[in-house]
C-alpha cells in the first residue's frame, strides 16, 4: 500500500491504487465562511479549490452556532463523529423549517449545498464528517460500517470509481485482496482513512470493534 498525507487522482481505467491517509497529518483551515475549522481528508481534483472540486471529504470542528456555508450545485452528507451533537434547521421553499437532528454518534443528515442551513449546538462543540459531491459530475454514497461484536471479520465488496474508508472509531484492521490472492491488513486509528481508486469487485474485510464510514464515488462525467 502507498502511504501519503495527501492524495492524487487515478484516471478511469488505470490500475487500482491505494493511499493511506493519516489523520494526524491533516491540516486545519478556516471554513469558507470563517465560522469553524475544517481538515480536508481527500478531494478530486487534488489541487481543486472550494469552487472547483468534483468531490471533497473533510472533518469539521463546530464550536459555535451559526449558518453553514452555501455551495451551489453540491450534494452534502454530514455525519456526527463526536460531541453532544447539533440541530440543523433547513429553510424550505414553502417557508417551513425542516430540522436534521444529529444527536447520536454516526447520525446522518443529507441536504443540498444551496440550502440555507442554521446550526444549533446541543451542548458544546462537535466534530462532524462532511462529504460534498458536485451533482452534475458525480454521485456519492455514504454508509456506516460497524464492526459486529460476535464476528472477527466482515467481508464486503468494493466497486466504484473511488472508495474512501474513514475510521470513525478505531482501531480497525482493513484487509483488501491483492493481486494473485495476496492480502495485507492495514490498521487504522481514529481519523485515518484509506482511499482506493478504481476498485472493481474488490473484497474488503474489516476487523475490530469500531466503525468505518464507507464512501463510494461514481463519476457521471468524464
Amino acid at each position: 500500500m502507498t502511504s501519503a498525507g495527501s492524495t492524487g487522482a487515478v484516471a478511469s481505467g488505470s490500475a487500482r491504487a491505494v493511499t493511506l491517509i493519516r489523520g494526524a497529518e491533516l491540516v486545519a483551515v478556516p471554513w469558507k465562511n470563517g465560522g469553524g475549522l475544517t481538515r480536508e481528508v481527500a478531494a478530486f481534483p487534488a489541487d481543486a479549490g472550494l469552487d472547483t472540486f468534483v468531490w471533497r471529504v473533510s472533518v469539521a470542528d463546530v464550536a459555535q452556532a451559526g449558518p453553514f456555508s452555501r455551495f451551489a450545485g453540491i450534494d452534502r452528507t454530514l455525519v456526527l463523529l463526536s460531541g453532544a451533537g447539533m440541530l440543523l434547521d433547513e429553510a424550505k421553499s414553502d417557508h417551513t423549517v425542516k430540522t436534521h437532528a444529529l444527536t447520536r454518534p454516526f447520525d446522518i443528515a443529507r441536504f443540498s449545498g444551496e440550502t440555507a442551513i442554521d446550526a444549533r449546538l446541543v451542548d458544546g462543540a462537535t466534530r462532524d464528517f462532511n462529504l460534498m459531491v458536485r451533482r452534475d459530475s458525480a454521485q456519492g454514497e455514504l454508509e456506516v460500517w460497524r464492526a459486529a461484536q460476535h464476528e472477527t471479520q466482515q467481508e464486503r465488496t468494493l466497486s466504484a470509481d473511488v472508495v474512501l474508508l474513514y475510521c470513525a472509531n478505531g482501531p480497525l484492521a482493513v484487509t483488501l485482496a491483492g493481486a494473485h490472492g495476496n492480502a495485507h491488513a492495514q490498521w487504522l486509528q481514529t481519523g485515518d482513512a484509506l482511499r482506493i481508486d478504481t476498485p472493481n469487485a474488490l473484497p474488503c474485510n474489516m476487523e475490530g470493534t469500531g466503525a468505518l464510514l464507507a464512501i463510494s464515488i461514481r463519476y457521471t462525467q468524464r
